[in-house]
């Protein structure tokens, strides 16, 4: 999560600024923000929706009381400066603090700009963006700053592998294969697995495998010495540090860690992403050789096995890709970010 990153690094920092984060009482956050060491506020915010559209219905409803909280929210905390790093709990925040004259600011992690991003892009004073290539699709203010900052993530620790080694029982000798689907799990990607290890054995590399919590008991029977089938893994840091090549969704934050730690990697974008965003991230990376796309429209067992099982068996393309994604990598992103943010509370 990006704003943990920031909410981190601004606490290292040293500045006399409490980071207080909030989110919705519907998102993700509100399961993790209550095992971090942050003050936090969830608000009952909810998505627009695209595909769906009939559940617009109800924002009449929601606008009303979220608009309350919101006011409440800066009642309480009187922030110097509101940062937002995207989804449906951000926009109103900082529309909120930009109509109030409060310094505010966003990081828009993909290259494909969200919703929120172009429309609040004009009215703050400054811009963080995780890919350059997202310049081109917003439109400033006047007063608007912009930085290629690059995404906030934890910096990379490889000091952890031999520990996280024994965290997975590896075995010595061995590729290590990591596939996830992020928090909420890639059920097409988790099929797809449990076809290759259906038919192909033997199968080429230690697996560590991240299903995601929906889908967890349908997948746990692989388990096995070579096969670790995990509901959810956090920290990721930990797979990082000990994997030769990631399968994964397009995610730009999955995406920035991949690179800084120069992992090689294949990406099967999320094809139901809001502006198909994803598809955009892997194009870009794929672009700069340093990741394989492979859409979801293509993913069989069949597909999977001959992409990953080639990758696994070609160490000097592995290298070649890995010294690819560590000139994308921004791994000090979130400290940059907080000394430009900090410039906005003076």
């Amino acid at each position: 999560m990006p704003a943990l990153a920031i909410a981190n690094a601004l606490r290292d920092s040293g500045a006399d600024v409490d980071p207080v984060l909030v989110g919705a009482v519907r998102g993700v956050e509100s399961r993790i923000l209550p095992t971090r060491d942050f003050r936090y506020h969830l608000l009952p915010s909810e998505p627009i929706y695209r595909r769906t559209w009939w559940k617009n219905f109800r924002w009449p409803f929601v606008a009303g009381r979220l608009l309350r909280e919101v006011a409440r929210l800066f009642d309480l905390e009187q922030p110097v400066a509101v940062l937002g790093t995207g989804g449906y709990a951000s926009g109103p925040v900082v529309w909120w603090a930009a109509r109030h004259r409060i310094p505010t600011a966003i990081q828009e992690q993909n290259a494909y700009p969200g919703v929120a991003s172009r429309w609040l892009s004009r009215r703050v004073r400054h811009v963080y963006l995780g890919l350059p290539e997202a310049r081109s699709l917003l439109r400033f203010g006047p007063r608007t700053e912009v930085f290629d900052t690059g995404n906030p993530i934890a910096p990379p620790s490889p000091e952890r592998r031999e520990a996280a080694g024994r965290k997975f029982a590896l075995q010595s000798g061995r590729p290590v294969l990591l596939i996830t689907g992020g928090s909420q799990g890639a059920l097409a990607i988790n099929r797809a697995v449990a076809g290759w290890l259906d038919h192909y054995d033997p199968f080429p590399a230690e697996l560590i495998w991240v299903t995601g919590r929906s889908s967890h008991a349908e997948f746990v029977r692989y388990q096995s010495a070579s096969v670790r089938v995990l509901d959810f893994l956090d920290p990721m840091a930990d797979a990082y540090a000990v994997a030769d090549v990631v399968v994964s969704r397009a995610g730009m934050i999955t995406v920035a860690e991949l690179c800084a730690w120069g992992l090689p990697n294949v990406l099967v974008p999320l094809p139901t992403a809001a502006a198909d965003h994803q598809t955009y991230n892997a194009r870009v990376l794929a672009a700069a050789g340093a990741s394989l796309l492979l859409p979801q429209s293509e993913l069989t067992p069949e597909r999977l096995q001959r992409v990953v099982g080639d990758l696994l068996h070609d160490p000097v393309r592995r290298q070649e890709m890995a010294d690819r994604a560590l000139a994308r990598g921004r791994p000090h992103s979130a400290q940059e970010i907080v000394s430009k943010l900090l410039t906005l509370t003076r």
